[in-house]
């Protein structure tokens, strides 16, 4: 009987200490590091990025924090990604699916093409809602629209600095009305708040 309770606490003991250990790859090469996930951060995550015109695809793994993960995709004409999340040890191994192979699933959103927010864009994969988000950064108005996953959706709130999130369901439901041309940097928000966080 000894033995048992001996045996029982030791493993309480070494099983009481672990953390998540996550595969963590900067995205520029091709190394990855397995790294222990800090306190806050109980999931894994990869996340494949297209940023037309500037790169082609960039891929970031690491730890995530515990204020949301999403899985899916969003896109947003010129700019897309990809990522899912997961919670066992070094479980983000594999790469997200690459956001440009998506196959289209017949949805389609308004997307911002410089100062014309009405063209058209088709949703593909998980992309179930259209989004449409405005922020002010540099004393700047600046907005974006496209087609995103209900999960990217959901977390969309969380990203700092951007104000007017409104995700909807259903064909061009984002509106066509105009926004700023500077869309890039709310873009560009989204993506490291989603990469980096």
């Amino acid at each position: 009987m000894d033995l048992q309770i001996s045996v029982f606490l030791l493993f309480i003991l070494f099983t009481a200490g672990h953390s998540l250990v996550c595969n963590q790859c900067p995205g520029v090469s091709s190394s990855c590091d397995q790294i222990p996930c800090p306190n806050g951060f109980p999931s894994c995550f990869a996340a494949t990025a297209y940023i037309g015109g500037i790169t082609s695809l960039a891929t970031v793994k690491s730890c995530a924090p515990e204020s949301g993960c999403p899985s899916g995709s969003v896109n947003f004409g010129a700019i897309k990604l990809s990522s899912y999340c997961c919670s066992n040890d070094l479980c983000n191994v594999q790469d997200a699916p690459d956001p440009i192979t998506n196959t289209p699933n017949g949805n389609i959103c308004y997307f911002c093409d410089g100062l014309n927010c009405s063209s058209i864009l088709p949703c593909s994969g998980s992309e179930n809602r259209c989004i449409k988000a405005t922020g002010t950064f540099g004393g700047q108005s600046v907005g974006v629209k496209g087609c995103i996953s209900k999960a990217f959706c959901d977390a969309a709130s969380l990203v700092p600095n951007v104000q007017g999130i409104s995700c909807c369901k259903g064909n061009l439901c984002n509106g066509a009305q105009s926004v700023t041309q500077s869309f890039l940097f709310l873009c560009c928000s989204l993506l490291s708040y989603f990469l980096l966080h």
